[in-house]
């Protein structure tokens, strides 16, 4: 039997990468097959995201803040992952300028560069969303990678956009990968895009019978709403079906057709998605639990998750490269 990675999983969340790097799922009718890698710390500060995760992953998750760990109490890993928040680096006025923080979430991408001094994983994967390569007017990316590199690893980097990797989602995300042997940071290669053309669309994963439920329809005052300032703020998101949904965020709970957040046009009458719907669209499979929390905190979620699809090409391609460098 293949000897499996050890894997300790940051912001875990729901679990959205963590099933990408551990596979064995179908979704949309195709196996995604298992990969060599086993999770054997998860750790997140939302206990409704860690709910839903110990549904579903034989490993549970620590509801706790990343800061309290006692890194070299960790167990032995290979591999450290996380979508570390990104809202609050700041660029410090000292010269030269350094990265910062405006609060205690900026700490947090610290934590992953310490356990990774400590720890020394073989590899490191981190995710964020698009706008970390511009943050800072754009002095903050080069300095996170920089960061990185002091940490003892070589880097590649790529945005993606989920849709070009067998997601129905126009979500774009950067995706970071370290090294700590040059022969595998030589051997890696970021998978190429899949569907560049027959992309999968949102009318493959909605569910008809939601349709015909009233509960996830706006109200006439809401419609009216929009439409008084539809001109002026091009707003109320319609989505078309035979193309990738818009990404989705975590606050769909609250989605608004006064915002930028995706709704369908039924018939002459607007609806949100159901959370099955969201988790669908971020290509979870049906097989995930989410019913264990409301619904609210299912949209929160889901909308913060990675894509597991898109997780699993960057996986697989991981361990392509191992398997070359062994």
């Amino acid at each position: 039997m293949e000897e499996k990675l050890k894997i300790a999983s940051f912001f875990c969340g729901c679990g959205g990468l963590d099933l990408g790097l551990i596979g064995g799922f179908n979704y949309m009718g195709k196996e995604y097959y298992s990969l060599p890698f086993d999770i054997v710390f998860a750790i997140d500060n939302d206990p409704y995201c860690s709910k839903i995760y110990n549904d579903n992953f034989h490993n549970k998750c620590v509801v706790d803040d990343v800061k309290n760990i006692d890194v070299k109490s960790l167990p032995n890993i290979d591999l450290l992952v996380g979508g570390f928040p990104c809202q609050s680096f700041s660029i410090s006025a000292q010269n030269p300028p350094r990265l910062g923080f405006k609060d205690d979430r900026g700490k947090l991408f610290f934590e992953m560069v310490k356990t990774l001094k400590v720890k020394k994983p073989r590899f490191f994967i981190a995710e964020n969303v698009k706008g970390l390569l511009s943050a800072n007017k754009g002095q903050a990316f080069p300095m996170i990678i920089k960061e990185f590199e002091k940490a003892g690893y070589d880097i590649k980097y790529k945005l993606f956009n989920a849709s070009e990797y067998e997601v129905p989602q126009k979500r774009e995300r950067i995706i970071i990968v370290g090294f700590r042997k040059k022969i595998d940071y030589n051997r890696f290669e970021f998978p190429t895009p899949l569907t560049l053309e027959n992309k999968r669309t949102l009318r493959q994963v909605i569910d008809e019978n939601a349709n015909h439920e009233e509960k996830w329809f706006f109200s006439e005052k809401a419609v009216e709403g929009m439409m008084k300032v539809k001109d002026k703020m091009n707003k109320g998101r319609i989505q078309q079906l035979d193309e990738p949904c818009n990404t989705i965020s975590s606050h769909l709970a609250k989605v608004s057709l006064n915002s930028t957040d995706p709704v369908l046009l039924v018939g002459n009458r607007y609806r949100r998605f159901t959370p099955r719907e969201c988790a669908k669209i971020q290509s979870f499979p049906n097989s995930f639990v989410l019913n264990s929390v409301s619904e609210a905190r299912q949209y929160k979620a889901i909308g913060n998750a990675v894509p597991p699809v898109l997780m699993w090409h960057i996986a697989n391609a991981l361990n392509k490269a191992m398997n070359k460098a062994d």
